[in-house]
C-alpha cells in the first residue's frame, strides 16, 4: 500500500534549521527558532543587500477534483535546481485551516517534493494566522466600541463594511446579527465573518515592504462610511498602531525545509479567488537577495493567481519572472475533457484532446498577454500512459512550447531534472514583462481588459450596485488602483460548471470594493464567497492524534 504524504513527512529526519539557514546564507544571529526545524528570520540586516535572484513562478490550468500538484512541483522544481548545483530558494504560501479540515487536505506539497515540518506548516505553525486574525477582529472590536462610545465620526451603522474574520470554513457566520442584548452590548448590527485569507489585513501583510509600510496600509485601510457617504480609515480610529503591534513578529518570513534539506519560505497566504494569492513580498524579495533562482507559486490557475501576482504584486514590486511554469496532469485535462472523476484512470484520447484547449489557453495567455517565456510541467500519476503524455507533449509543440515530464511526487529532485533544465534554459531567454491593463484606464475598462484578455469573455456586465460603487470608488479617488477579480477557481468564467476553454459568455460583477491598504479594488463575479463551507464528508472527520502525540490523516 503506498505511503500517505504525512507518512513520508515523518519518516525522513530533517536537519536543524539553523543547518538549513547556512545554505539560504543566513547566520544564526538572524534567525528567532520555534523549535529545532522552523524558525521566523530577522531581515533587518538585509535591507541593503541588493536582488540577485531570477524569479520563476509556477502556476496550472484551472484546479480540477483531480488536482494539478502546484505546490508539490515547486518544491521537486527547487530541489531538483539545487541538485543540478544552482542556489536555489522557494518561496510558498502558508495553507489556511480551512482547506485543511474541508476539502484538500494538507497543502505542503507531496510525496517526496514536500516542506516540513508539514503538521506544523498545515496546522499552527509560527501563528501568523492567528496574529492576522487577531488584528482583523481587533480593527472591527474598536469600531463597534467607538460608535457605543458616541460615535465621533459620525459613522452609519448600516453602512460598515468590515468583517470579523476566522481561519475556518464556516458557512453560519456569514450573515449574522450581533450587538443584542440591550445598550450595554452594544449597537444592534447586521454583521458577517470572513475567512482569515479573505482579511484585508493579510492583503495588505503580504504586500507590505516593511513595518512601517504595513503600518501605513492598515492605517488606509477603508473600514466603514459616514452618513454623508465618506469613507472612513482604520487610522481614523486610531488602530494601526495596535494592529501593527500585534503583527511586527508575523511579518517576518518563515523559515523551514524541503524534504531534501533545502531552504523554503513559507509566509502568508492569501486566496487566489478571493485575494490575490501570493505569499509575501518580504519573503519573496528577501529570497531573491539570498539566492541566484527563487521558485514562487501563485495560487489557483493562471487565470486568477498568475495574473495577480503578475498585474499586481510584480507592478508594486518591480519583480518580473524570468520563466513560468505551467503544470497540468493528464488526469485533470481529461476531466476538463468531460471525464468523470471516477474514470481519470482510464486511457481517453479523444477526452484528453478535449481538454488540452484549457492548458493552451492559459500558456498562450503567458506568452501573449504578458509576454513571459513558459514552460508545461506534466505532473505525472502512475495511470497516465504513454500515448496520452504524447499527445500533450504534441499538442504543446503544436504551438511552439516546451513539455516536460514531471515526477517529483515519485522520485523527489531527480524526477525534476528535466523540468530543471528547461526552466535554465528559460531563464536565459530575454523578456520584458507587460500587464494585462493600464492603471490609467477607467475601473470599468480594466476590469474587460482582464476579463477579455484572460478569461476570453466577450465582455462584462454590471449589476446596478456594481455601477454605482464603481462611480463612488471613482469620486473617493480610488480610480487608478489595479484591480483583484474575485472568481471560481474552476473556470474561465464565473460559472464553476463551464470547463475547458469557453468561449461566448459574459462575467458579471455584483459588487465592487476598495481594498485601499492593499492597495487594488475587488471585483466580485458570479455568486464567489469570502466565506467558504465545508463539504459534506469534511477531511477534518479522518483526522486524529496517535496516543504518542503524532498526528494521522492530514494528507
Amino acid at each position: 500500500m503506498a505511503k500517505s504524504d504525512i507518512e513520508i513527512a515523518q519518516e525522513i529526519p530533517m536537519l536543524p534549521i539553523t543547518e538549513v539557514a547556512k545554505k539560504a546564507g543566513l547566520s544564526a544571529d538572524q534567525l528567532e527558532l520555534y523549535g529545532n526545524h522552523k524558525a521566523k528570520v530577522d531581515i533587518r540586516s538585509l535591507k541593503d543587500k541588493p536582488r540577485k535572484g531570477k524569479v520563476i513562478l509556477v502556476t496550472a490550468i484551472n484546479p480540477t477534483p483531480a488536482g494539478e500538484g502546484k505546490t508539490t512541483t515547486s518544491v521537486g522544481l527547487e530541489d531538483a535546481l539545487c541538485k543540478l548545483g544552482k542556489n536555489a530558494l522557494l518561496c510558498l504560501r502558508e495553507p489556511s485551516l480551512g482547506p485543511v479540515f474541508g476539502i484538500k487536505g494538507g497543502a505542503a506539497g507531496g510525496g517526496y517534493a514536500q516542506v516540513v515540518p508539514m503538521e506544523d506548516i498545515n496546522l499552527h505553525f509560527t501563528g501568523d494566522f492567528h496574529a492576522i486574525g487577531a488584528a482583523n477582529n481587533l480593527c472591527a472590536a474598536m469600531l463597534d466600541n467607538h460608535i457605543k462610545q458616541g460615535n465621533e465620526l459620525n459613522i452609519d451603522p448600516r453602512r460598515i463594511v468590515w468583517k470579523r474574520c476566522v481561519d475556518m470554513n464556516d458557512r453560519q457566520l456569514r450573515n449574522i446579527v450581533d450587538g443584542l442584548g440591550g445598550a450595554a452590548n452594544g449597537e444592534p448590527r447586521e454583521d458577517g465573518f470572513d475567512i482569515t485569507v479573505a482579511s484585508e489585513v493579510m492583503a495588505a501583510f503580504c504586500l507590505a515592504t516593511d513595518l512601517m509600510d504595513l503600518k501605513a496600509r492598515l492605517g488606509r485601510m477603508v473600514i466603514a462610511y459616514t452618513f454623508d457617504r465618506k469613507p472612513v480609515t482604520v487610522h481614523d480610529i486610531h488602530a494601526e498602531g495596535a494592529m501593527t503591534a500585534l503583527l511586527k513578529d508575523a511579518i517576518k518570513p518563515n523559515l523551514v525545509q524541503t524534504l531534501e534539506h533545502n531552504p523554503a519560505f513559507v509566509h502568508g497566504g492569501p486566496f487566489a479567488n478571493i485575494a490575490h494569492g501570493c505569499n509575501s513580498v518580504e519573503a519573496t524579495t528577501t529570497a531573491m537577495k539570498l539566492a541566484d533562482y527563487v521558485v514562487t507559486e501563485a495560487g489557483f490557475g493562471a487565470d486568477l493567481g498568475a495574473e495577480k501576482f503578475l498585474d499586481i504584486k510584480c507592478r508594486y514590486t518591480g519583480i518580473k519572472p524570468f520563466a513560468v511554469v505551467m503544470v497540468a496532469t493528464v488526469r485533470a485535462l481529461k476531466y476538463n475533457g468531460g471525464v468523470k472523476k471516477e474514470n481519470l484512470g482510464k486511457e481517453n484520447i479523444e477526452a484528453l484532446k478535449q481538454g488540452i484547449p484549457n492548458l493552451i489557453r492559459h500558456v498562450s495567455n503567458i506568452r501573449d498577454i504578458y509576454d513571459l517565456p513558459c514552460v508545461v510541467a506534466i505532473n505525472a500519476f502512475p495511470t497516465d500512459t504513454k500515448a496520452e503524455l504524447d499527445a500533450v507533449a504534441e499538442e504543446c509543440h503544436k504551438i511552439g512550447v516546451e513539455c516536460a515530464l514531471s515526477e517529483v511526487w515519485a522520485k523527489g529532485s531527480e524526477g525534476g531534472i528535466a523540468l530543471a533544465k528547461e526552466v535554465l534554459k528559460l531563464c536565459e531567454q530575454p523578456s520584458e514583462l507587460h500587464y494585462a491593463y493600464d492603471l490609467d484606464e477607467s475601473i470599468e475598462q480594466k476590469i474587460t481588459d482582464i476579463a477579455q484578455k484572460v478569461y476570453h469573455a466577450d465582455g462584462v456586465e454590471f449589476t446596478p450596485k456594481a455601477r454605482r460603487q464603481m462611480q463612488q470608488l471613482d469620486d473617493q479617488g480610488f480610480g487608478d488602483l489595479p484591480i483583484c477579480i474575485a472568481k471560481t477557481q474552476y473556470s474561465f468564467t464565473d460559472d464553476q460548471y463551464k470547463l475547458g476553454a469557453p468561449t461566448g459568455f459574459t462575467i458579471t460583477v455584483r459588487n465592487l470594493k476598495v481594498s485601499a491598504g492593499a492597495g487594488f479594488i475587488v471585483a466580485l463575479t458570479g455568486n464567489i464567497m469570502t466565506m467558504p463551507g465545508l463539504p459534506k464528508r469534511p477531511a477534518a472527520e479522518k483526522i486524529d492524534v496517535t496516543e504518542d502525540g503524532r498526528i494521522v490523516g492530514l494528507f
